[in-house]
């Protein structure tokens, strides 16, 4: 049996920024990401408002206790939020990620997966490796995981100096 967090314990700090279990109140941030072709150029289609709106109850899904799931990064300073950091099973097999692996009490049987999505305004700025280190050392020591991957385009060299910021190496292209 896993023990589930308290909100708060999901609540995630650093220098800058609080990273918070993403909400339905955060929709418009998603539709602001995710409806934006430049800002999905590496991450995936581009959706439509409105299936933005229908997803929502899904992505604020958490499993693992609230362990897995997506946090909403925001601005300590000015409580902005400017984006969203994850950990997510990443589909082996498939396509698209198995929503119905992300339950409360278990962890997904696909290997996790640490990605983020900026709003532009916030790119160049370090918020992306400052987040996502957080969140990687949230999971190595709340979580029961051995490893955490992460997939991107091997054109998006900005990820890929991320990523290397922090601390993941290279095991090749996988397509």
């Amino acid at each position: 049996m896993i023990t589930s967090l308290s909100t708060q314990e999901l609540v995630l700090e650093t220098e800058r920024l609080v990273l918070r279990p993403f909400e339905l109140e955060d929709v418009e941030l998603a539709i602001a990401m995710w409806c934006d072709p430049e800002v999905m150029r590496y991450v995936g289609d581009v959706d439509d408002p409105q299936e933005v709106r229908d997803f929502m109850p899904t992505i604020i899904g958490r499993g693992a206790g609230g362990r897995i799931g997506m946090w909403a990064i925001c601005r300590q300073d000015t409580g902005q939020t400017i984006g969203e950091v994850f950990l997510w099973p990443t589909p082996i097999e498939s396509e698209d990620i198995d929503w119905s692996q992300i339950v409360p009490d278990a962890y997904p049987r696909d290997v996790i997966e640490v990605g983020y999505v900026l709003l532009k305004e916030a790119w160049g700025q370090g918020v992306a490796t400052e987040a996502c280190k957080r969140l990687l050392r949230f999971a190595f020591e709340q979580t029961t995981l051995e490893s955490i991957y992460a997939t991107i385009d091997p054109d998006n060299t900005a990820s890929l100096n991320v990523l290397t910021k922090c601390g993941l190496c290279s095991i090749g292209l996988h397509r």
